[in-house]
């Protein structure tokens, strides 16, 4: 039968190739006009562990994984210890052949087909080597969901067209290996999931990548960090394409440095960013403060994951939103921008750069593991380069300069609190700039009553600012019973879970994202929330931040909440079974 949507998981050990030939698969799916969402879920270490990829595949947009599977691919019995519950009826599991005395009875369903492919001796014979094993599953894959293989040889052909036409025509013979071994076991699997050979191109990619682009289409020519996952990546993809975009890029020796490198590339006015994770972020927390006061626009991205310290280096939560909005002694402005979604995750690249040069302080987006590892299928548009602008706020061109008839302060006092601003080089724009408190020149100052002034100078730029940032939104049906509050990542698995509870009863439930938080945007937030009638806060920690700075910033309680703090993301199954009863 044709199944609308289904979900493949290929597991196994570190080190067997599962993340590149996940991926691999859900571009072929994509380039099959289907619609996808893979999910990579890893431990951390080179090797050993037990990793999986998950591909979930229909003919309609995907936002989310979900639990139940399909067919398991396994390259090792473990994969099949932990996850044969999780299969749906019908559902089949591929194993190495030379695996089958290990398959011990416990470890069988009765519902559930298995079938044994030669998958270490077909890698070894086909393409030389056993580690191929992950490519000749995915020929047996594909064949026994009936999905056309040429899409998965032109992802073939792409990704390994650098290694040579050897490498491309191994990888190729294992996928025709794994595709004959599986023939006579067509017909005893149910479900298949066919290509759509009209349907237009579409862009495969995950919020790293996509946030990336959105950087580097709002102008960033500046990455500095220091690895930690799940934020190093984004420093991968730059230096990937470092030469191509004239982009400079630093691993600096520690996260201290990379801020602080930031920083001054940014004061030469260099649009500048820094990846990295809460660990990595901690370090960064007086080098803020450096670029808060001397109002210093930059960028850092902090990709969420599980602490503290080093907690759970390749999950995914949400615990890091009050730390980055207090982070730093003292007060100054900042932004804190919240993408729930690929297309978000896009647009928070090259909006944070103008929000922090515009208001010349530093603006943080804040994503997570989930969002930045998950691949989600998007129409060609989907990524819109067309709104993308730069607008570098108050900063003086050389005519200005040029003009200058009086001495140049860069911390003038003004009714916004933003201060024109020029790069060093110009002789009639040389001024001073330290980490203690200073006057309109720069120099530095204990008086008292400048103090105060400089202050609420750099306070003043946030009057109005929270219109300048994304504005919460709604999904689903008007007036509905309920609504369901979130931030981040969490909107993907919530919007299915509305859509599933509106299904089964209209105007059941409905949702409302926050795409940023810092400044609160409390005109929108008042007036939306007097639009429901029974709210519920669903956020990936343990002590409800978004909850707390609801009622901090509204005064508003939320009738409950869903929380979730083991690492994993939501699911839109998890989220219907932890709801209260009454919804």
């Amino acid at each position: 039968m044709i199944q609308n949507d289904l979900t493949i998981r290929i597991g196994g050990e570190a080190g067997m190739g599962l993340e590149s030939s996940g991926a691999g698969f859900a571009k072929a799916l994509t380039r099959g006009g289907l619609y996808v969402f893979g999910l990579p879920d890893y431990y951390s270490r080179v090797r050993g562990g037990h990793n999986f990829f998950s591909i979930r595949a229909a003919r309609q947009p995907l936002y989310s994984h979900a639990e139940p599977i399909h067919l398991l691919l396994a390259l090792d019995v473990e994969t099949i210890r932990r996850h044969v519950n999780t299969l749906v009826e019908g559902g089949a599991v591929v194993y190495d052949q030379d695996q089958q005395d290990e398959l011990s009875d416990d470890l069988r369903r009765p519902d559930v087909s298995f079938f044994p492919v030669p998958l270490t001796a077909l890698a070894e014979e086909k393409g030389g080597r056993p580690v191929m094993r992950n490519t000749v599953i995915l020929g047996v894959a594909a064949n026994l969901l009936g999905f056309d293989p040429a899409y998965m040889e032109s992802v073939i052909r792409d990704n390994f067209a650098p290694k040579g036409e050897a490498v491309v025509n191994a990888n190729l013979r294992v996928v025709e290996a794994g595709i004959e071994a599986s023939r006579p076991f067509q017909q005893e699997y149910p479900f298949r999931l066919e290509a759509v050979p009209d349907a237009p191109p579409r862009l495969c990619l995950n919020g790293t990548e996509s946030f990336s682009l959105g950087a580097l289409a709002g102008g960033c020519r500046f990455v500095a960090a220091y690895p930690m996952t799940p934020g190093s990546p984004v420093l991968h993809w730059f230096v990937a394409h470092a030469d191509e975009y004239s982009v400079v890029t630093k691993h600096a020796e520690d996260e201290i440095a990379a801020i602080n490198m930031a920083v001054g590339a940014a004061y030469v006015g260099a649009r500048s960013l820094v990846p990295t994770s809460g660990g990595g972020f901690s370090l960064m927390v007086e080098a803020l403060g450096l670029a808060g006061i001397t109002e210093t626009p930059i960028v850092v991205y902090n990709a969420q994951r599980p602490g503290p310290a080093t907690g759970l280096p390749t999950r995914t939560e949400q615990g890091d939103l009050l730390f980055m909005l207090h982070a730093s002694q003292g007060e100054f402005p900042r932004f804190i921008l919240t993408p729930g979604t690929i297309e978000e995750a896009f647009d928070s690249g090259w909006q944070s750069f103008n929000l922090a040069e515009r208001y010349q302080t530093p603006a943080l987006v804040l994503s997570d593991h989930y969002l930045a590892v998950a691949y989600r299928t998007l129409e060609m548009d989907g990524l819109n380069f067309d709104a993308v602008e730069i607008d570098r706020g108050e900063l003086l061109t050389k005519e200005q300069l040029d003009s200058l008839e009086e001495p140049y302060r860069r911390f003038k006092f003004t009714e916004s609190g933003i201060s024109p601003r020029a790069v060093p080089g110009h002789p009639n724009a040389v001024w001073t700039t330290t980490a203690n408190e200073h006057d309109e020149y720069g120099a530095i100052s204990e008086d008292a009553a400048n103090r105060v002034a400089q202050v609420n100078k750099r306070a003043r730029k946030m009057q109005g600012a929270e219109e300048d940032v994304p504005q919460p939104t709604w999904y689903g049906p008007q007036e509905a019973e309920t609504t369901l509050l979130c931030w981040g990542s969490t909107y993907g698995p919530l919007r299915e879970a509305v859509d599933r509870l509106n299904a089964e009863q209209p105007r059941r439930a409905n949702l409302l994202h926050f795409g940023a938080l810092h400044p609160f945007p409390l005109t929108a937030t008042q007036a939306a929330l007097a639009e429901t009638n029974r709210t519920i806060v669903v956020e990936g920690n343990s002590t409800g931040q978004l909850e707390t700075l609801l009622h901090t910033r509204t005064g508003r309680s939320v009738a409950g909440a869903i929380r979730r703090y083991d690492g994993r993301p939501f699911t839109p199954e998890y989220i219907l079974a932890h709801l209260p009863e009454e919804v």
